[in-house]
């Protein structure tokens, strides 16, 4: 009797499940014969769009390459954007170009692309409204490719960063520190920013601070100042090193000596004057000060009392 009823209920399980095999078949024939169907009525139509579609895509593809080449020759032409302006411009109009096409492409194809517009737009502003530190560095990206306060290679001090440049993009600014770090800054941080470039005039001033001691013949050290100087040959001869004295101060007279050189030879020059005039300051008998401070002891003081109260009789 089990016996039967196993049988009863295998054949129950396979006869369903024919019968879902055979329900799936008639639905895909049917959805062939309604392919089918569709294609008698309307697949000479479809394929020339299709053809006029890839032609179309064909053709735009050749035009925006022409069209970017175009707008880089003009801008290169023009003598007044620099390397990132161009490809900014250029990469807009590429992507634009594009978008141009594809939706050319959707609606000869039949398919609506109001809609899809309209998607696109909502999306763009809620990335919009989730990117805005990004946007903000894009937008300060533009402005300094269009106001070009420094190039790649120009030493600055820009975001409170001093720094050789040495990548620029729309987004942010890598400068390499003195020290060789390298160093990333937002261009938002950096448009926001004083901007400090040392390297776009021809010469730079060297500005070298020491005292002598009062007594000295400040004109002598002012003469050996100006010989020493002229004997580095990284120092300019225009305009001619300047030393002044600065102030009087409490220990020193502060002289202040003030040397010009090409922005690429600052640092050789501030560090080889400073001990060049060291040298010379000794060699003359010019003695640099440094804080000094005399203490006078009284004897005719009376003693202090060492004695406590409670040892008083």
């Amino acid at each position: 009797m089990l016996r039967f009823l196993a049988q009863q209920t295998n054949l129950t399980s396979v006869v369903g499940l024919s019968d879902a095999v055979l329900s799936e078949v008639d639905h895909g024939r049917q959805l062939l014969y309604k392919m089918i169907e569709w294609f008698a009525q309307n697949g000479a139509a479809f394929i020339i769009h299709a053809l006029v579609a890839c032609v179309i895509l064909l053709v735009g593809t050749y035009v925006i390459r022409a069209l970017v080449f175009s707008t880089r020759k003009a801008l290169q032409k023009s003598g007044r954007v620099n390397v990132l302006l161009e490809s900014f411009f250029c990469n807009v109009t590429h992507k634009i170009g594009w978008i141009i096409l594809l939706m050319l492409v959707l609606q000869k194809l039949g398919i609506e692309v109001g809609p899809l517009v309209a998607g696109v737009g909502v999306v763009g502003f809620i990335v919009g409204f989730a990117c805005q530190e990004s946007l903000a560095n894009l937008a300060a990206g533009v402005m300094i490719a269009l106001n070009q306060p420094f190039r790649v290679g120009d030493f600055v001090s820009a975001g409170g960063v001093d720094g050789s440049v040495t990548e620029l993009n729309m987004m942010a600014t890598t400068l390499l520190t003195p020290d060789y770090k390298r160093i990333t800054v937002p261009n938002k941080v950096i448009w926001g920013s004083s901007i400090t470039n040392f390297s776009d005039t021809e010469r730079r001033r060297v500005e070298i601070k020491v005292g002598i001691v009062y007594g000295s013949d400040i004109a002598k050290a002012k003469r050996v100042a100006l010989d020493t100087f002229r004997e580095n040959p990284l120092i300019l001869a225009d305009p001619p090193p300047a030393v002044e004295v600065a102030e009087l101060g409490t220990y020193s007279v502060n002289l202040v000596l003030r040397p010009w050189s090409k922005p690429s030879d600052y640092w050789n020059v501030h560090f080889s004057s400073t001990v060049a005039i060291n040298d010379a300051f000794v060699r003359n008998g010019i003695q640099i000060a440094f804080p000094e401070q005399i203490v006078r002891l009284r004897n005719d003081a009376p003693a202090p009392s060492l004695a406590c109260d409670g040892d008083r009789t």
